[in-house]
C-alpha cells in the first residue's frame, strides 16, 4: 500500500514537471540568454512584439485541439500586416472561384484594361514563393474589398480590415475592375466592376507610429505616419486563419473556408513550396527568403524533412510570419506567429530598417529554439 502510494506520488510530480515544462515553452524560449532574442526582449516596447505558439494535441482516435501561448497579444495594438493581407486573399480567390460553375484552380481570367490572360493556380503561386505584390492585387481585383471583409466576419475571422491593394497606382482606390473568366465549356462569366464601401478611419493604440516620413515627393514630413486608412489583420485573426486552413474539421461548418479539399490541399502545397521549386532563381530567392522563422537569418537550403507552411510580411519596418511547422521524422508539429518592429530613427518610408540585425535574426531563433523544444517534448 505505502509502495502504491508512492508511485501514485511520484507519477504526479512527473506529470505535474511535465505539464509546467510544456506550459513554458514560450516564456522559457523568450528568457533565452541567446543575443538575438535577448537584445529585442530587453527592448520590447519599442519593438513592439507580440506571439501565439500553438501546442497540436492529437488523441488517440487522430482528433485535433490546440493549446495556445501568447506573449503581448493585444489586437488594440495596431501592426501593419504588410504581405500577410495576401494570405486570406489567395483562399478566398479560390471560395469566390469555387461558387462558378466548370472552373478549377487552373481557370483563367482577365482583369479590365489588361489584355494578358492570368491563370489562378500561377497567381497563387506567385504569392506564396515570393510574396509576389502584383500577383496578390491581380487575385484581389477577382474579389474586391466589400466580399472579403465580409467572408472574414462571416467565419469569425475578425477584427480584420483590408482598405488598400499591396500594389498598383491608386491602391487605396475603392473601384474594383470588371473581371472575366474563362470556364471549362468555353464559356465567359463577366463580373462587372464596383464601388466598394468608403473606408473608416481606424482608432486603436499606435496608430500613429515614429517621428516622422518620407512622403510621395520625397520629403520628409516631421510628424507621425498615420496608419488609420491602412490594412487591420491582427496577429490573432490571422493565427486562426491558418487554423481553419490546416485543420478545417475542428471548426464549425460555418467557420470554414468554403473550398474544396483539392483546392485546400493546392494551397498548402504552395504555402510550403519553396521559390526554388516554384522556377524562381535559387540565388535572389533562397529558401529562407519567405521563411522567417528558423531559417531567416540564414542563405542555406532548409532540410527536406522540415516543412513549413506559412506566409510571411514586411514593410515599414514591420516583419510577421504566420506558420504550421512540421518535421515528420522528429514528430515535431507546431503554429507559430510573431509581429516585429524595427525602426531605430523613427523615420517611416525612407526604407533604413533593421530587418537583418534585428527583426530576421529574432524570428529565426525564436522558430528554431521553439523547434528544439518541441522535439524534446513527450508525445
Amino acid at each position: 500500500m505505502i509502495q502504491l502510494k508512492k508511485s501514485i506520488f511520484y507519477f504526479l510530480v512527473l506529470t505535474l514537471v511535465g505539464c509546467t515544462s510544456q506550459k513554458n515553452v514560450l516564456q522559457k524560449t523568450l528568457a533565452s540568454k541567446n543575443p538575438n532574442i535577448k537584445r529585442v526582449m530587453d527592448n520590447v516596447k519599442q519593438h513592439e512584439i507580440q506571439i501565439i505558439y500553438t501546442q497540436i494535441i492529437r488523441d488517440k482516435k487522430g482528433n485535433v485541439s490546440f493549446k495556445d501561448y501568447t506573449y503581448n497579444l493585444d489586437a488594440n495594438n495596431y501592426f501593419y500586416p504588410a504581405s500577410t493581407i495576401k494570405f486570406p486573399i489567395a483562399i478566398l480567390a479560390l471560395e469566390k472561384l469555387n461558387t462558378i460553375k466548370n472552373t478549377s484552380v487552373n481557370t483563367e481570367y482577365q482583369i479590365e484594361g489588361n489584355n494578358v490572360k492570368l491563370k489562378f493556380s500561377e497567381e497563387i503561386s506567385k504569392v506564396f514563393a515570393v510574396s509576389d505584390n502584383v500577383a496578390s492585387t491581380n487575385l484581389f481585383e477577382f474579389i474586391g474589398f466589400d466580399y472579403m471583409n465580409q467572408k472574414m466576419k462571416d467565419k469569425g475571422l475578425s477584427p480584420f480590415r483590408m482598405s488598400h491593394r499591396l500594389s498598383g497606382t491608386n491602391p487605396s482606390s475603392p473601384f474594383v475592375k470588371s473581371t472575366k473568366t474563362f470556364k471549362g465549356d468555353n464559356s465567359v462569366e463577366i463580373f462587372p466592376s464596383k464601388v466598394n464601401q468608403s473606408v473608416i478611419p481606424l482608432d486603436l493604440n499606435g496608430i500613429k507610429k515614429g517621428i516622422g516620413y518620407i512622403n510621395g515627393e520625397d520629403k520628409l514630413v516631421n510628424e507621425p505616419f498615420d496608419f488609420s486608412k491602412r490594412n487591420y489583420y491582427p496577429l490573432e485573426t490571422l493565427h486562426n486563419t491558418l487554423k481553419r486552413l490546416v485543420f478545417p474539421t475542428v471548426f464549425k461548418e460555418e467557420e470554414r473556408f468554403k473550398i474544396t479539399e483539392k483546392d485546400r490541399e493546392f494551397i498548402l502545397f504552395s504555402m510550403q513550396n519553396l521559390p526554388r521549386n516554384a522556377g524562381f532563381d535559387a540565388v535572389e530567392y533562397y529558401d529562407g527568403y519567405c521563411k522567417f522563422f528558423m531559417f531567416g537569418d540564414t542563405k542555406e537550403n532548409i532540410p527536406s524533412n522540415i516543412k513549413i507552411y506559412n506566409k510571411v510580411g514586411n514593410a515599414y519596418g514591420t516583419m510577421i510570419d504566420c506558420a504550421y511547422i512540421v518535421d515528420e521524422v522528429n514528430k515535431v508539429e507546431f503554429m507559430l506567429s510573431a509581429t516585429i518592429i524595427a525602426n531605430k530613427n523613427g523615420i517611416f518610408n525612407d526604407n533604413k530598417y533593421e530587418y537583418d540585425s534585428i527583426s530576421l535574426p529574432f524570428l529565426a531563433e525564436l522558430g528554431r529554439q521553439l523547434y528544439d523544444r518541441n522535439k524534446k517534448l513527450e508525445r
